[in-house]
C-alpha cells in the first residue's frame, strides 16, 4: 500500500467538520433540557410548599385528611365478613410469618414398656407436631445422658416415659439443659384406640391449652403450668403445624393429682363456625392422671424444689394391699391361739380336801 494510506496503530479516526458540529449542537440541546427540567422541579416544589402553608393557616392538614381517608378505607363495611376473634386488629399476625419460638420436644420411652404404655407415647407424639422421636432408652444408662440426646436432636424440652416392673409408668417433663425437671407417676391410662370416642381433629393443628384456676394459685402448680406450656404448646408458624386451632388440651387439679383430657372444638351448627359462643367440646382421647412426685432444680439432677408428702410408691401400695389380703388368715390363727389359751386358763387347780372323803 502507499504511504498516504498508512495509519498509526492506536490512533482514532478523525471526524469530519459536519459531524463535529452536529455533536456540539446535540450537547447544547441536552444541557438546555436539563436546565428546563430542574427549573420545572423547583417550580413544583415551591408550589407544594405554598399550598401546604396555606392549608396550615386555614386549619386543614392534608396529612390528617390522608390518614382519615386511609382509616375509612381500612374499616370494613357492614356487609363484610364477621370477625368474632378480632383478627383484623392483630397486626402481628399479618406481619410476622416466621417461626420465632423455636420449641422442640423430644418424646420417647425406656425399654420394657408394655403395649399400652407404647400406645400412650404414640398418642402424645400425634398431639405434638413439634416433637422429635428417639429409639427406646436403655434402663442401665443414667438419666443425665438424656441431655446429650436432646443436644444431638436440637431439642430444648423432653417428655420421657420410664417403665418399671412392667406395671408402673413414670413421666419426666424437663427443660434441657438448665432444668427444672418434673416427675410424675402416670395412672388410669386410656389410649385413643382403647376408648374409641367420637371426637376427632386435624393432624398437626395447634392445640389450645386450658388450666383450671388452681394452676394460678399454688406456686409449684404455676411452675408445672409453665413447663407444660413449653412442652405441649405447639409454636406458632411451625413448619409441621396447621395455622388454626380445632382441639384443646385440658389440665385439671383434683384430689392432689393432675387430670388430662383432650377435646375437639366443633360448632353446634354448620353456620356457627365463626361464633365463639356456639361451640361444643367432644372428647377425643387419650386420658390419664398424673400424680406429682418431685420437682428438681436441674435437668434430671439438682436439688429438690418440691416433694409430694402424700405420695406413696406402687411398691408400698402393693405391700399394704397384701397385708390387707392376708389379714383374715392371721385373724383366724389368732382366734385359734386365744381359744387354746382360754382352755388352759379354765382348768381348776386340785382341791386337797377331795381325798378326805374317799
Amino acid at each position: 500500500m502507499g504511504k498516504g494510506n498508512k495509519r498509526k496503530s492506536g490512533s482514532k479516526p478523525k471526524k469530519s467538520k459536519k459531524a463535529r458540529s452536529s455533536q456540539q449542537y446535540s450537547d447544547d440541546e441536552a444541557s438546555d433540557g436539563d436546565d428546563m427540567g430542574a427549573a420545572a422541579v423547583n417550580f413544583a416544589v415551591d408550589a407544594e410548599l405554598r399550598e401546604a402553608q396555606a392549608a396550615k393557616l386555614a386549619g386543614d392538614d392534608p396529612e390528617d385528611e390522608a390518614e382519615e381517608g386511609a382509616a375509612e378505607e381500612a374499616e370494613p363495611g357492614p356487609e363484610g365478613p364477621a370477625d368474632p376473634y378480632l383478627l383484623g386488629d392483630a397486626k402481628y399476625i399479618k406481619k410476622d410469618t416466621r417461626w420465632r419460638n423455636k420449641q422442640r420436644t423430644l418424646v420417647f420411652a425406656s425399654r420394657g414398656v408394655t403395649s399400652r404404655f407404647r400406645h400412650l407415647c404414640e398418642d402424645i407424639k400425634k398431639l405434638l407436631p413439634h416433637h422429635k422421636s428417639e429409639p427406646k432408652f436403655d434402663k442401665k444408662s443414667n438419666l443425665h445422658e438424656i441431655n446429650e440426646v436432646c443436644e444431638l436432636k436440637s431439642c430444648n424440652n423432653v417428655i420421657f416415659f420410664e417403665a418399671r416392673k412392667m406395671e408402673d409408668l413414670y413421666m419426666y417433663v424437663a427443660r434441657v439443659p438448665s432444668g427444672p425437671t418434673l416427675k410424675f407417676q402416670v395412672l388410669n391410662i386410656h389410649t385413643t384406640g382403647e376408648v374409641r370416642l367420637a371426637g376427632n381433629c386435624l393432624h398437626g393443628s395447634r392445640p389450645l391449652l386450658y388450666f383450671d384456676k388452681n394452676f394460678g394459685e399454688r406456686s409449684y402448680l404455676r411452675l408445672v403450668k409453665t413447663m407444660f406450656t413449653q412442652a405441649f404448646g405447639t409454636p406458632r408458624n411451625h413448619p409441621k403445624s396447621k395455622p388454626f386451632h380445632d382441639h384443646v388440651m385440658a389440665f385439671y387439679w383434683m384430689d392432689g393429682k393432675i387430670w388430662f383430657r383432650h377435646y375437639q372444638i366443633s360448632p353446634d351448627m354448620p353456620d356457627n363456625g365463626d361464633d365463639p359462643e356456639r361451640q361444643q367440646l367432644t372428647e377425643i382421647g387419650p386420658r390419664f392422671v398424673l400424680d406429682p412426685i418431685r420437682i428438681l432444680s436441674g435437668s434430671f439432677s439438682g436439688q429438690t424444689l418440691y416433694a409430694n408428702a402424700f405420695y406413696m410408691s406402687p411398691t408400698a401400695l402393693r405391700s399394704q394391699a397384701k397385708k390387707l389380703l392376708r389379714s383374715p388368715y392371721i385373724n383366724k390363727l389368732q382366734t385359734k391361739a386365744d381359744r387354746k389359751q382360754r382352755k388352759i386358763d379354765g382348768v381348776m387347780p386340785e382341791d386337797p380336801t377331795d381325798e378326805a372323803f374317799i
